[in-house]
């Protein structure tokens, strides 16, 4: 882990620290699209125990806590952060989710595909950035703040995104196309495997993030998937079984690391304690 945390940081250094140079600085052009390449497969198994590394100093004043008390806590912690605008995201999750096996592309989240940076935009093969918590779920739409923090946007290709739309998370469905086995139906979205816990971590750090004290709403999790723009995203329950099936891999750490190293400085406390979600809800 640790040797894949350096090799990285190596990589993202200059282009991390040109996003925070240039926060304001427009969105990039999209290039014309080329040819898809086949889904990645993680770096490495999943990891089964919690890290630990920041008990001490980071997560002091959480741990030992448990339910509101471990919440209220970590949302004080994980509040300390620096504010990306929307468009330093484009360059932002080129080094976030940098493919380990080509640092010329970048891994999708739901299709798993491995795309080139460069194919950054809004056409069909572009990859684009997906809101996982659906922006219209408490109308933060791109605002800085919950619209522009990357522990919950990841590169998605625009038509599984669109796919995706602002549903609710749930088990069940239809094949979505080239989604790399993730499944819709009517009013809700199931990824695949490989990054359904993913998915829920992200969810639960963005209930706790934003508690309605910054001038936006209350996000809570729910067990329903109707929720169109309230702040609330189900299903509770599914998400809790996806976090405990899918425990963190090298990839998803290690992105939790480039966001706390490089760009935001603050940390998904359920990449770091998958347990902290059954202490809490």
């Amino acid at each position: 882990m640790l040797a894949i945390r350096t090799r990285r940081r190596k990589a993202a250094a200059l282009a991390a620290a040109a996003v925070l140079a240039g926060l304001a600085a427009p969105s990039l052009t999209a290039s014309p699209a080329t040819a898809a390449t086949a889904p990645v497969t993680a770096p490495s198994g999943p990891s089964t125990t919690a890290n630990s590394d920041y008990d001490d100093t980071y997560y002091k004043d959480a741990v030992g806590k448990t339910g509101d008390s471990l919440k209220s806590s970590l949302h004080t912690i994980i509040s300390d952060q620096t504010k990306l605008s929307y468009s330093a995201v484009w360059d932002a999750l080129k080094v976030t989710d940098e493919d380990p096996d080509n640092s010329g592309n970048v891994i999708l989240l739901y299709s798993g595909d491995s795309r080139s940076k460069s194919l950054n935009g809004g056409d069909n093969g572009d990859w684009n950035r997906e809101h996982t918590w659906a922006k219209s779920h408490g109308d933060f739409g791109t605002a800085t703040g919950p619209g522009t923090d990357i522990h919950h946007l990841r590169p998605s290709d625009v038509q599984v995104n669109s796919a995706r739309g602002n549903k609710d998370f749930d088990n069940g469905g239809s094949e979505v196309a080239n989604g790399g086995g993730s499944l819709t139906d009517s009013d809700s979205f199931e990824p695949r495997d490989a990054v359904k816990g993913d998915v829920a971590r992200m969810i639960f750090y963005m209930a706790v993030r934003y508690e309605g004290d910054d001038g936006f709403a209350d996000l809570e999790v729910n067990g329903n998937v109707d929720n169109g723009s309230a702040p609330y995203m189900g299903k509770l329950d599914v998400l809790k079984q996806w976090n405990d099936e899918d425990p963190p891999d090298a990839f998803e750490e290690n992105r939790n690391q480039v966001i706390y190293d490089d760009f935001q400085h603050n940390r998904n406390p359920f990449v770091d304690h998958p347990e902290w979600v059954g202490s809490i809800w």
